[in-house]
């Protein structure tokens, strides 16, 4: 989902500017780094796990003895299906898997219309570069759903994780509290000061090529994206732009890396929502990280969000 060329020009702006130009990848103080791995089953045991990764290659990794696996529900890693499409969170330099999630999905986007009775299909609009997305609301889902969506009605945000199944996304857990106003009325930023730090919440995106590390950041100059609907953010967030590296830490965890921002978060730049994880954050989501960067600063993706901190790379 990125632009061309982000490495070039991520390079080309620091010299610019007179800096160094950063590296990508984990903090290398954080201790054991966590790798994400990704791929389709091909043969699942209590004990080992073997895939074939996107690029075609096969990888067989040990399964450690506390790993669990999320299917929609929580599961023995052993009962996955074969032809499961997986990210799994490795140790050991990417050799011994200690969390699976199979077949995630998560569903962000302005709700353009509802039908059904129990089982709801839902339209959303999920911003110039991403289209339409129709996900279907099981009736045992949309209580919880709707619980923590109490607008469930066009021109509101909708957020939800769940699983891909027969070529349906369904939507199972909501991903966060809708926030009260229309996706078209975000609140304005409290006033901007000089800081080396900016807090708020990270979020992911499954909209990301399947093993890319990067980011969608809100506010990106539209000329440079093609999105009419970036810079908009209740975040008091400078102007970026594609090839920027952000220095992402999950302070849920105490893990940084430095993030290239590959895409337009207009969508995430809607959402002036908290996240609680393990502690509360200020109000806005900062960063949408793919899913191999979320897992790797040590993010859940069921959870769906975690404290974070940014600054410049």
């Amino acid at each position: 989902m990125g632009y061309p060329s982000v490495e070039r020009r991520r390079v080309l702006a620091a010299a610019a500017l007179g800096r160094e130009s950063g590296v990508p990848g984990p903090d290398s103080g954080d201790g054991e780094p966590l790798r994400a791995v990704v791929g389709e089953v091909l043969d699942v045991s209590p004990h080992l796990i073997s895939i074939e990764t996107p690029s075609g290659a096969q990888e067989r990794l040990v399964i450690a003895p506390w790993a669990t696996a999320w299917h929609g529900a929580e599961v023995a890693p052993a009962d996955l299906p074969v032809g499961a499409m997986v990210l799994m969170r490795a140790l050991r330099d990417g050799r011994v898997v200690e969390r699976i999630w199979a077949d995630t999905t998560r569903i962000t986007g302005t709700i353009l219309s509802i039908e059904g009775r129990k089982d709801l299909t839902v339209e959303l609009d999920c911003g110039p570069h991403r289209g339409h997305r129709t996900v279907i609301v099981p009736y045992r889902s949309s209580g919880r759903l709707q619980v923590r969506h109490p607008k469930f009605e066009p021109g509101y945000l909708f957020d939800a994780i769940g699983v891909r199944r027969d070529g349906a996304s369904l939507a199972l857990l909501p991903a966060t509290s809708q926030p009260p106003y229309p996706a078209r009325s975000v609140p304005p930023p409290p006033p901007a000061y000089k800081q080396s730090r900016i807090a708020g919440t990270a979020t992911w995106s499954d909209t990301f090529d399947e093993e890319e590390r990067g980011a969608a950041y809100p506010m990106l100059e539209r000329a440079d994206t093609g999105c009419a609907l970036a810079g908009v953010s209740c975040a008091s967030l400078p102007y970026l732009s594609v090839g920027s590296l952000l220095q992402v830490k999950n302070v849920c965890s105490d893990r940084s890396a430095n993030v290239p921002v590959v895409a337009c978060g207009c969508m995430a730049g809607r959402f002036c929502d908290r996240c609680v994880e393990c502690d509360t954050s200020p109000r806005g989501r900062i960063a949408e990280l793919s899913p191999s960067s979320y897992v790797e600063l040590g993010g859940e993706l069921v959870k769906g969000c975690f404290n974070a901190q940014i600054g410049m790379g």
